[in-house]
């Protein structure tokens, strides 16, 4: 593939302000972004309702968690790939409706079975979303802040969590099968697609790399139009610095089998395997830990409401680790970033898996909530610059979706691990792999304030 892209539409919007319509795109993509942590939260409690509603055991509601993680796997591999042939916000769009539908469907199941098959619908759209969301924002923000504008749009996750513990805690518990009503909340996204899909515009690098010239510059003189100011704009890095604008040599990219290819090509394959690494490792701690973490309290004698009040209040610390990541990612870099938050995320694993006072318990539980979101702004931050604009959305689909397997795979291991050693053996093994992940995070290209690659 030659690279007939002219670089124009790239350095007219990374010479851009950040204006009203980056803040439309970045609150429309949060907005969904919200919705998905609320129907990934919801289910935590949802667990632990039905264990005590349909007397399950810890091995069958394990299930649950696991089957939606299945599809998330397979969305995000599939998402990716259909973000680079058929645009982001098309792509956006579908992945909303088919999880809002099948999540307001799985509130009325009566069975197991049925329930974890919606579970695996809902995990197909809900997989694809999160990477092509992340890449779509990172197309449109400026350089300069291109970091921190994804923290932002990652800390919409926090929002999202929190209004999945404010129903886990004001309505599963309080009313009649109040898990139902918590699913038919989580149908909200069916709606917000609508939205999503006429409200926002299209990626003008895609479309620019689709060869639709015409169309790109409209989409760009639209922010222009809305941020007068931003044509003469010399601070952006992208704007006269040649060595930070996309590469010349050409990328083989040209179909889906190509654009899986090129990830492991001489090129990419360094930081293709740090990054798998890294989102296996995160994937694992991260869901086994929170997905289980209102059952563990439960089992440990806590009440459905105490148990899920404490949830709640871990869940509010995630918004302050949003925001000192989004600050540290412009000022140490990707790498370093996530690193130090992965590590503080192992630290904080060990002390609230050996918690036994209701005090060390919430503090342990917020610094995990602190560094383990924190990190993870940085890994939705660093993941789509890793590769080029043909190949972007595939790149951060596969990383999403080799991360599901780990996802898929901890519900699974924690009944198992809490009989073998309890939760400080359980938390001891999610504090090994965020340090694993900790130390994979330094094979990562670090681009901070640096041009995409338009290729």
């Amino acid at each position: 593939m030659t690279d007939t892209a002219t670089p124009s539409v790239a350095r007219r919007l990374d010479a851009l302000p950040f204006g009203r319509r980056h803040l439309k795109v970045l609150t429309g993509s949060g907005l969904g972004w919200a919705l998905d942590a609320m129907d990934v939260g919801l289910i935590s409690f949802i667990i632990t309702a039905l264990i005590a509603e349909w007397s399950l055991e810890t091995s069958q509601a394990s299930w649950i968690a696991s089957a939606g993680f299945a599809g998330m796997a397979i969305g995000a591999s599939l998402g990716g790939l259909l973000a680079d042939r058929f645009g982001r916000r098309s792509v956006f769009a579908v992945t909303l409706l088919v999880y809002g539908l099948a999540t307001g469907a799985s509130a009325a199941v009566g069975g197991l079975a049925v329930l974890l098959v919606l579970r695996f619908i809902v995990g197909l759209g809900l997989g694809a979303e999160l990477p092509v969301a992340s890449t779509y924002v990172s197309e449109f923000a400026p350089a300069r802040i291109r970091g921190r504008v994804i923290v932002i749009l990652e800390a919409f996750w926090a929002v999202g969590w929190t209004a999945a513990a404010l129903i886990g805690y004001f309505v599963i518990p309080q009313v009649d099968e109040g898990w139902r009503w918590a699913l038919l909340i989580g149908a909200v996204p069916a709606a917000y697609a609508l939205v999503v899909r006429w409200g926002l515009p299209e990626s003008a690098r895609w479309l620019e790399r689709r060869g639709r010239h015409a169309d790109a510059d409209a989409v760009v003189r639209e922010f222009e139009a809305a941020s007068p100011a931003a044509a003469a704009d010399p601070a952006s890095p992208a704007a006269g610095d040649p060595a930070l604008t996309a590469h010349a040599a050409p990328t083989p990219v040209t179909t889906g089998r190509g654009r899986i290819g090129a990830l492991w090509s001489k090129e990419f394959r360094a930081r293709t395997a740090s990054l798998w690494l890294v989102w296996f490792c995160v994937n694992f701690s991260y869901y086994g830990a929170f997905i289980w973490i209102p059952t563990i309290l439960y089992t440990q004698g806590y009440d459905l409401v105490r148990s899920f009040g404490f949830t709640l209040i871990i869940t509010l610390a995630q918004l302050p680790g949003y925001a000192v990541a989004a600050w540290l990612i412009e000022v140490w870099g990707r790498r370093a970033t996530l690193s130090v938050f992965l590590v503080g995320s192992a630290v904080a694993a060990v002390v609230f898996g050996t918690a036994s006072t209701e005090g060390v318990i919430i503090g342990a539980g917020m610094a995990l909530s602190f560094f383990n979101l924190g990190a993870w702004g940085a890994l939705y931050a660093v993941t789509p610059e890793m590769y080029p604009t043909s190949m972007r959305g595939t790149g951060a689909g596969w990383a999403a979706g080799v991360g599901r397997i780990a996802s898929i795979l901890a519900p699974l291991s924690v009944p198992p691990l809490l009989l073998w050693g309890g939760a400080p053996a359980l938390f001891v093994v999610f504090a090994i792999f965020f340090a694993v992940a900790a130390a994979a995070a330094w094979g990562l290209a670090d681009r901070k304030g640096m041009a995409l690659d338009e290729r």
